[in-house]
């Protein structure tokens, strides 16, 4: 007998498999750790998923489209982000969203708290927590209830075709090295992409090839070897998500809702390097390239308290790595820097923040003044993801070279090129959740119509 999808990766594309078996199929569903419930990327993040024209904004007098996410992307990507790809996610982004609280019972909220750097309007959605553990622990909770079967630990390691170039079995290899041949006629790629393979890594990202790497250990570059291997076009292998904000002391994130909600980075010398509020991704990188490549995040206590509902700030500041300063001096002397320069920095943010004189780096958004005593942690540049991968079209099947498609074979999440452009600066709040949870849907809507084809 054969399957219909085989599923490689029990994070975002978990929604693939839901969405197939509500429509009727036969999914088996693949995993490489047993841990991924706590090690994979969709568990480790922020569970925020856009959703452009959903209910939740119509509610609170939002107006959104998909045309003015695609814009986003646009403006955020200096134009260098794949539109084309923009526009299908923005499109299904509202329909996922409400599939996801109607269909699979996920409690989910619109984020209006705070402004994601990038989103012309509040369109990410998410989970009590804002953590992505309740997400995933949520979808393997119905994957179950739905009697899916899922291999785990089990790792995709090939695709095969058949005469006509289409898709009819996946490869998978168990711990002990036994391989198996399951019979399918379509595999979706969802492995994530690969950012813990640290050779790719420094042949495509150099700039944050010597960060901490903080995502699943099984995003190897499995999709990416794979698909080549079949002749997939791939895209924007120079693309990422990293983040300015990883606490050094506990490995836990601290988050840049502290910076949206008026906080801001020093470097050793003392002193800020720049806006803040272009995006945590992109000051990865410049963090990255500061004197002794760390830094310091620099809040007060209105910023803890308004950041307490994230469950990455709550476990940084759990974990003690929040250090209080009564005032300016204390500041310097927890973190051992030049008393005068910082002195000289909270003057200076606290005139911006009043509206006194202008930001020497062009921040036009501080939400207000820091008042002592001060709080703060020392961070780390940190690389979570990958976001290019295998080009995929509007149903997220994988694409050659000459734009035809590879019948039967598809990717998302990590797996697939993404829209964040190239680097970092592209990447906004959601480039990792939507096209992991957006394609997947996508990807079975699509097996589903084709399975229909052949019946």
């Amino acid at each position: 007998m054969s399957l219909d999808l085989v599923v490689a990766g029990a994070g975002g594309g978990l929604v693939a498999a839901l969405r197939a078996a509500q429509l009727g199929l036969e999914v088996l569903v693949v995993e490489a750790s047993e841990h991924f419930r706590r090690g994979n990327n969709t568990s480790m993040s922020t569970a925020m998923i856009p959703g452009a024209g959903s209910r939740w904004q119509r509610e609170v007098g939002i107006e959104d489209s998909a045309e003015l996410f695609a814009a986003d992307v646009a403006r955020k990507t200096h134009g260098a982000g794949d539109q084309r790809l923009a526009r299908t996610l923005g499109t299904v982004s509202a329909p996922l969203v409400e599939w996801l609280a109607d269909d699979l019972g996920l409690g989910l909220s619109l984020v209006t708290d705070f402004h994601y750097p990038g989103h012309s309007v509040d369109r990410c959605h998410t989970v009590e927590g804002r953590h992505g553990t309740v997400l995933l622990d949520h979808l393997v909770d119905r994957v179950a209830n739905a009697g899916i079967d899922l291999l785990v630990p089990a790792r995709l390691v090939d695709v095969l075709l058949d005469g006509d170039g289409a898709v009819r079995a996946a490869v998978v290899e168990r711990p002990d090295g036994g391989r198996e041949e399951i019979a399918t006629r379509a595999v979706l790629l969802a492995t994530n992409g690969y950012g813990a393979d640290r050779a790719l890594v420094a042949a495509h990202l150099p700039e944050i090839a010597k960060a901490v790497y903080h995502g699943s250990e099984t995003s190897r570059g499995d999709a990416l070897r794979i698909g080549t291997a079949l002749g997939a076009q791939t895209a924007f292998l120079d693309a990422y998500q990293g983040h300015a904000a990883l606490a050094a002391r506990s490995a836990t994130l601290v988050g840049w809702a502290t910076v949206m909600h008026g906080g801001f980075l020093l470097d050793t010398t003392g002193r800020r390097f720049g806006d803040e509020t272009t995006g945590y991704s992109e000051y990865a990188a410049a963090l990255a390239a500061r004197p002794d490549a760390f830094g310091w995040l620099v809040l007060d206590q209105r910023i803890h308290d308004a950041c307490l509902p994230f469950t990455d700030f709550r476990q940084s500041v759990e974990s003690g790595a929040l250090l209080p300063a009564d005032d300016a001096a204390a500041l310097a002397s927890v973190t051992g820097l030049p008393a005068d320069a910082v002195a000289a920095e909270l003057a200076e943010t606290a005139a911006v923040a009043r509206g006194d004189r202008p930001d020497r780096f062009g921040r036009t958004f501080f939400e207000a003044p820091l008042d002592a005593p001060y709080l703060v942690a020392r961070v780390v540049p940190a690389l979570f993801h990958t976001q290019g991968g295998l080009v995929v079209d509007e149903h997220a099947r994988v694409s050659r070279p000459d734009g035809t498609s590879i019948a039967g074979l598809y990717a998302s999440g990590g797996a697939a090129a993404g829209v964040s452009g190239h680097g970092a600066a592209g990447y906004l709040a959601g480039n990792g959740l939507l096209p992991a949870l957006g394609l997947a849907y996508l990807a079975a809507n699509h097996v589903a119509v084709t399975t229909e084809g052949r019946a």
